[in-house]
């Protein structure tokens, strides 16, 4: 977890340091004369996990993300950009008994998240954002895969027993490429997932979402 910490320090000073220097640089494409607001779509690879303080659960769960963003420009090389996706996350744990055999089960939390990023163009065709979310959990379940990757059952959760509302903070970086962005980025959950009085909530009580999302977009 401290290594993951020291990323997201990383890049935010690194924004900060950047602020005074990235004014000049380009962030429209070549058929542009003059910067203007972009709205775009966007998905990617989630890679998220559980943590408790600064104890992270190794059991890492592949998700996914999609939605829309818009990129406003501010002045030359700095943009705000909200977006409005479609998130799962959670984590997995492996198992392997007589009774059952072997194989994996993964608890998917799905949100609709709402991060809002500042956007810095260190180079031309290279920027670096920060900043926050607020995501609404929609519906969590537990999957029951086996080794050969088929999913055996599904057992959906209450949401009710969970906290609704997830926020945190982004950190990431980014490529531009005429209309195309590739990045990936570091979300750092601050609220804890579980609520207390039954099953679900008590296993996850202490718990609080975190991961790399891996993505690709165009703009238009």
């Amino acid at each position: 977890m401290k290594a993951k910490t020291t990323i997201s320090n990383f890049l935010l000073g690194l924004a900060l340091f950047s602020c005074t220097t990235v004014f000049a640089q380009e962030q429209q494409t070549v058929n542009e004369p003059d910067l203007k607001t972009k709205v775009g779509i966007k998905g990617g690879l989630n890679l998220t996990n559980l943590y408790i303080s600064n104890t992270t659960d190794e059991h890492i769960k592949a998700g996914f993300d999609a939605g829309v963003f818009v990129k406003v420009p501010v002045t030359r090389g700095f943009s705000i950009q909200p977006e409005l996706l479609y998130t799962v996350k959670g984590a997995q744990d492996t198992y392997n008994n007589f009774a059952e055999g072997s194989g994996e089960y993964k608890f998917n939390l799905g949100y609709m998240e709402m991060p809002l990023l500042a956007v810095l163009n260190v180079a031309p065709n290279f920027n670096i954002h920060v900043g926050g979310y607020a995501a609404y959990l929609v519906n969590a379940n537990v999957e029951n895969v086996n080794n050969n990757g088929s999913i055996q059952g599904a057992t959906s959760l209450n949401t009710g027993d969970f906290n609704r509302w997830d926020y945190g903070l982004i950190a990431g970086f980014g490529f531009d490429i005429q209309n195309v962005t590739l990045g990936a980025r570091y979300n750092y959950g601050l609220r804890n997932i579980g609520k207390g009085g039954n099953l679900s909530g008590d296993i996850t009580q202490n718990s609080k979402n975190a991961g790399f999302s891996i993505y690709a977009g165009i703009g238009f």
